[in-house]
Order: C-alpha cells, then sequence, then structure tokens
C-alpha cells in the first residue's frame, strides 16, 4: 500500500468516526481542513510513519486543489505544519491569518525553516578562532548533525520535544562558548578555562571601562547578554523545529542523514580538505567539547598539583644573612616593561624601529660607565595576564592560570623581593602606575609601601588604559624615593604601563625637567589618535605596538643614564607577548630580559649565564623558563640554599611548557 493511499484511507476514516459522533466542522471550514487539524494538534505525537508529510487528510474528490497539496509537500511544511511550529495552535490554520493568505504563510514556513537550518549549521561548523574563520570553514559536513538527527529520529514521540530543547539549549552554550573563545585567542593566544578563566571576565569589564569609559562597558556589558541569551533560546527554538519536520519526513530524514553520513566517512577516510585545507568531514564541535572536558578535569586536579610543587623551595630555610649577600649596599631595580615580547625584536615590520633604540640606548649607557647583558625567558602567559608573568619571575613557580596565581599569593612563598626583605637592609618599594584599587598582593612580595597610580602626582590625561607615562612614573619614584639622601639599599619593583594595549594615543619623551604634575601631556594626548581608529587596521595595530615598546625603552634607560649611580642594578624584562593582533598567533611566548649596571662585579656574577652583551639578546641566546630565573638569580649573588634542601622548579626542559 502506498504512502498516499494509506494516508489517504486514514483521512476518510477520521471523517467517519466524526460524522458518527455528530461532530461537524466549523462553518466555513473545509471538512478536509478540520480533519487535518483534529489529526495534527500535536505535531510531536506523529512519529513520522504515518505519512504526515503536508498532504495528509487531502482528498482530491472533495474539491481539494491538488497542486497547491503537491506545491506544499515539496517545501516540506504544510500551512498546517507552519501553525503548529509557529505558535501550536493548529486550530487555526484555516480562520486564522494562515488561512487568509495561504502563499504568505508557505513562504514565512519555509523562511523559517532556512533560517532555522542556517543557524544550527552555522553553529556546528563555526569554529573557535577568528583565524580559522573562513569561508571554507563552513563548507563542511558536521558528523554532529547527523548523529543528532537519528538520535531525535529514534526517540519516542513523548521524549522528543524535551530532547531537542536540550539540545539546542546545549548547543546554544557550545556557541557562546566559541565566540568567548575567540576573544581569548585574540588577547590570550589561548581557549576559555572553564574552571580557572571566570575571574579574568572581571577584569575585561575593568579594561573596558577603562578604555570606554563607564557607560560604554554597561552598554557592551547589556549587549553582550542580551545576546548570549538570545543564543541560547533561537538556537533552542532552531533545533526543536528542525526536529517537528524531521519526525514528519522521518524516511526522507533517514535517508539524507544515511547519505551524509556516507559521505561524512568517505572524507574523513580519505582527507578530503577544502580550499584552505580544511577537512570536509567536520567534527569540531564534538572535539571542542572533548577537549574542554579534558581540561576541566586537568584543572581540578591541577591545585593538588600546584600545592605539592610549591611546598618545595631551595631557599626557604636560608637564614637572610645568607641571601644575596653580593647585592649588599646596592640598590636594586626589577622593572616589567609590558608586552615587550620577542616579536618586538624580531618582526621584520616592527624590529627595525625597536633595535635601532636597544643598539642607541647600548651604547648611550656604555657611554656613560655602564654594561649590559641580555638572555631571553620564557614566560606562561601570552596576550595579557602580567601579573602572572611578575609572580612567576618573582616566585619560582609556573604560574599560568588564576587559580594558581591566588594559591601562590596568599602563602608566604619566597620571592625574590622577599629574599631582600629578609636580609633586614633593604627598603621595599613598589611603583605601580596601572594599579588604580587597593593592591592586596604588595604583602607577597613584602613592600614597604607601593605608590600606584593616585600617588605618582599625576596631574594629566590618561594615555587610553595607561593612567601614567612611563617617563613620569620614573621621574616620580626617582622624587619620592631614590634620590632621598640617607636613605636605605632600596629593592624597587617598577611595572611600567604605557606599552599596555591598545598603544593609542601615546606619550612622547620629553625633557625630564619639564615633566611638572604631567599637564604637560595634555597637547600630546589630544593629537594622538584614538584606539577605535587605529584597530581597524592590524597593521597599524603593530606599528602602535612598536612605538609604545620603544618609548618605554627609552624612558627606563634613560632614566637609568640620568639617575643611576655605581650602586644602581636594573633587571628589565617583558612579562609577556602582545595580544594575537601584533604576533600573528604565533605560540612562541619568549620575552628579553637584560641586567644593567655599572659595577663589574655585579656583571661579573652573571658571566656564566651566556647571556649576550648589551640591551638585544641574539637570536641564539640562552633561553630559560621564567620560573627558573628566580633560584638562578639568587645563587648568582650568593644565596646559600640549606643543606639537604629540595631543588625548587619543578622539573623539564629550560624551554618550558604549561
Amino acid at each position: 500500500m502506498s504512502l498516499f493511499t494509506r494516508s489517504l484511507r486514514q483521512q476518510r476514516n477520521k471523517d467517519k468516526d466524526g460524522t458518527e459522533k455528530g461532530v461537524s466542522p466549523e462553518p466555513g471550514t473545509d471538512p478536509s481542513a478540520a480533519a487535518t487539524t483534529d489529526d495534527t494538534d500535536d505535531t510531536d505525537d506523529t512519529d513520522g510513519t504515518d505519512g504526515t508529510d503536508g498532504t495528509d487528510g487531502t482528498d482530491s474528490t472533495e474539491g481539494t486543489d491538488g497542486s497547491a497539496d503537491k506545491g506544499s509537500a515539496d517545501e516540506g511544511v504544510s500551512d498546517d505544519e507552519a501553525v503548529g511550529d509557529d505558535n501550536g495552535d493548529n486550530g487555526e490554520s484555516s480562520s486564522g491569518w494562515r488561512g487568509r493568505y495561504p502563499s504568505a504563510a508557505r513562504t514565512a514556513s519555509v523562511t523559517t525553516t532556512v533560517l532555522a537550518t542556517a543557524l544550527v549549521l552555522t553553529a556546528l561548523l563555526l569554529p573557535n578562532a577568528l583565524i580559522r574563520l573562513t569561508p571554507s570553514a563552513f563548507l563542511r559536513i558536521p558528523v554532529e548533525g547527523i548523529f543528532g538527527a537519528v538520535v531525535l529520529l529514534i526517540l519516542p514521540p513523548r521524549f522528543r520535544r524535551w530532547a531537542a530543547l536540550l539540545a539546542g539549549c546545549l548547543l546554544g552554550l557550545v556557541t557562546i562558548l566559541k565566540f568567548i573563545d575567540m576573544g581569548f585567542y585574540e588577547v590570550l593566544a589561548r581557549p576559555f578555562d572553564l574552571v580557572l578563566d571566570w575571574i579574568l571576565l572581571d577584569d575585561a569589564h575593568q579594561f573596558l571601562k577603562d578604555t570606554v569609559g563607564r557607560n560604554g562597558a554597561v552598554l557592551a556589558f547589556v549587549g553582550i547578554v542580551i545576546l548570549a541569551l538570545s543564543i541560547v533560546v533561537f538556537m533552542a527554538l532552531a533545533v526543536r523545529r528542525l526536529s517537528r519536520i524531521m519526525s514528519r519526513h522521518s524516511v526522507v530524514t533517514g535517508r539524507a542523514a544515511l547519505a551524509l553520513g556516507t559521505a561524512w566517512i568517505v572524507c574523513a577516510v580519505f582527507g578530503i580538505e577544502t580550499g584552505n585545507n580544511v577537512d570536509v568531514a567536520s567534527r569540531n564541535t564534538a572535539l571542542l567539547v572533548q577537549n574542554r572536558v579534558k581540561a576541566v578535569r586537568a584543572g581540578i586536579k591541577d591545585e593538588k598539583a600546584f600545592a605539592k610543587e610549591a611546598r618545595v623551595d631551595r631557599f626557604d630555610e636560608t637564614p637572610g644573612s645568607k641571601l644575596v649577600p653580593d647585592l649588599r649596599g646596592k640598590n636594586v631595580i626589577v622593572a616589567f616593561v609590558e608586552s615587550y615580547g620577542r616579536i618586538a625584536l624580531e618582526d621584520p615590520e616592527i624590529a627595525p624601529g625597536v633595535n635601532s633604540v636597544l643598539a642607541d640606548r647600548t651604547k648611550a649607557l656604555e657611554d656613560a660607565g655602564f654594561s649590559s647583558k641580555s638572555g631571553w625567558l620564557t614566560s606562561p602567559i601570552s596576550g595579557a595576564g602580567s601579573w602572572m608573568g611578575h609572580s612567576t619571575l618573582m616566585s619560582g613557580l609556573w604560574i599560568a592560570n588564576q587559580q594558581r596565581y591566588r594559591s601562590v599569593t596568599s602563602n608566604d612563598r619566597l620571592t625574590i623581593t622577599r629574599a631582600f626583605r629578609k636580609t633586614g637592609d633593604y627598603r621595599m618599594v613598589g611603583i605601580m602606575p596601572g594599579v588604580r584599587r587597593s593592591w592586596p598582593e604588595a604583602k607577597f612580595y613584602g613592600m614597604d609601601h607601593v605608590y600606584d597610580s593616585r600617588e605618582l602626582g599625576y596631574e594629566g590625561p590618561y594615555f587610553s588604559w595607561s593612567p601614567v607615562p612611563d617617563q613620569f612614573s620614573l621621574k616620580a619614584f626617582e622624587r619620592l624615593e631614590h634620590s632621598k639622601a640617607d636613605h636605605k639599599p632600596m629593592m624597587a619593583t617598577i611595572i611600567l604601563a604605557t606599552s599596555h594595549n591598545p598603544w593609542s594615543p601615546l606619550p612622547k619623551m620629553l625633557p625630564w625637567d619639564e615633566l611638572g604634575d604631567g599637564s604637560v601631556y595634555k597637547p600630546i594626548h589630544d593629537a594622538g589618535a584614538r584606539p577605535t581608529e587605529v584597530w581597524k587596521d592590524p597593521h597599524r595595530v603593530r606599528e602602535q605596538y612598536g612605538k609604545a615598546i620603544e618609548y618605554s625603552l627609552q624612558s627606563l634607560t634613560e632614566y637609568m643614564e640620568k639617575y643611576a649611580d655605581e650602586d644602581t642594578v636594573l633587571v628589565f624584562l617583558g612579562d609577556h607577548q602582545p595580544v594575537p593582533t601584533v604576533t600573528g598567533g604565533s605560540k612562541n611566548k619568549d620575552v628579553p630580559i637584560s641586567i644593567v649596571a655599572k659595577d663589574e662585579k655585579v656583571m661579573d656574577n652573571v658571566s656564566g649565564w651566556g647571556w649576550d652583551e648589551g640591551l638585544r639578546p641574539g637570536d641564539e641566546a640562552p633561553v630559560w623558563r621564567m620560573d627558573k630565573f628566580r633560584d638562578r638569580f639568587l645563587t648568582a649573588y650568593g644565596s646559600e640554599p640549606e643543606a639537604g634542601s629540595e631543588g625548587g622548579s619543578k622539573p623539564g626542559s629550560e624551554r618550558g611548557s604549561e
């Protein structure tokens, strides 16, 4: 018996049963339409085997235009089905607007179905990194869609509705995760960590607020929330709609799933690719979920692993008298240059200007009696998260995520700064122009006093994110601490901020004696480019980044040339590589590090490190993990670990990984 014949016979039996029970169609309603309404008041009760394909209940002998029915069937959705899909009230199919405007109803129904299909396919094929967001990414066969269609087909009708809604919500959440990953890849060159990264969203909000203002940040936050909710809701509705249509066309859907599944297997086996080396057989959403589950498990385990790692410290029991004896009486400065990465010294577009500054400043320092040596460190992070780079260098532990950072800063780990404090001979000072609120980490680093952006005496304009220009911060350090007569030897931590993105507008070098209260910077700020202008063009972003690094290096080395003496020792380095817009997505996390001093004995202590002469490390200069530096530095300047103490940093190669 053909599908059409069986459907027709069922419809006639329903008409007969309705007549016998005394039920008549509503006035002005086609009996066949009324029968169809009675038969399809819940589309999920149809399992697809009864031939409900948009032509059910249509009897050509009762005056129904068969050509119209055929057109509806060809489109895969009937007027009746459209009503059930859109508002769940099939009883209005003839009396509502759909009955009055059947052509418009069919068009709306088909359009909605096409949009639902496009939304689901886009979500399944959407990559989670902008660099992979190309047209070819969407010319693939998603195995998740094939599998999902089969599962929905075999589920009983009463479970199908809720399964479709649940699948749609989950797909919506995965889509949101992909968008978040895009942002993280653009800033941190890695995906979002579902266990460890939630606290970074607050930092992102604060950065947005500092960059575009409070109102702009609020609008952005509200817009993001609305967008996220819309994605989940519309994805659930889209999957629900497709589930209904597939259940009505189960035979066709089954054949299509079989054909697509076969094509997927063939493409996977033979490695068939699109024009951009993208596999036609896609499973990127399934892999994303799988990898994220593994990452969650690893994140949960990492807390215990790090606690065990942090208990090992070669210098924890070393008395102050045996810590850094070869630097006693020196004023030691550890300065971090924001986003100063290897890319600044090697990229053909950026490096010429930066290397020129390094060469000029190396000669200027030599003429002033200073020596310098440089090497490379591998940072645990890239793009952002400076505080993790700072704590890695200072603590000798690999701080690659926020959970580790919170853990290490809540204990009494011996940092480089604490080693100086433990001697009892040093005043501990922090210059933090990027800090605008209370900074509880000061206790962890053993600071006597921290000068944040509010205490540096700066009355000039913000340069986008950076509250205080680097040159002014260094002059404030000289005025507030370094120039004071008869002060104790000092251990200063200076975190420069001008080279923090978005690198526009930028300050310019000014005569040191003309900085005043910073008001002199206003004309420079007003004439500078706005971030919204610069970030339209990646080449201009890279250009501005290079200029920012040049400015920071110029400020720091000019400070040494003008204000430092025989008792000043400077260690300066980058905290991490810049954002992927500059690095081009490079996985390299190396940053330059240099040591500058007039006292040749200070330089002789690090002669065994193999570092290159000057402020620019060569391509073949040693590369250490950043967490190795603490022990090497303390040892080089005479610190003696207690006998029998265990090794500090975790084992591994000099060039580490996370």
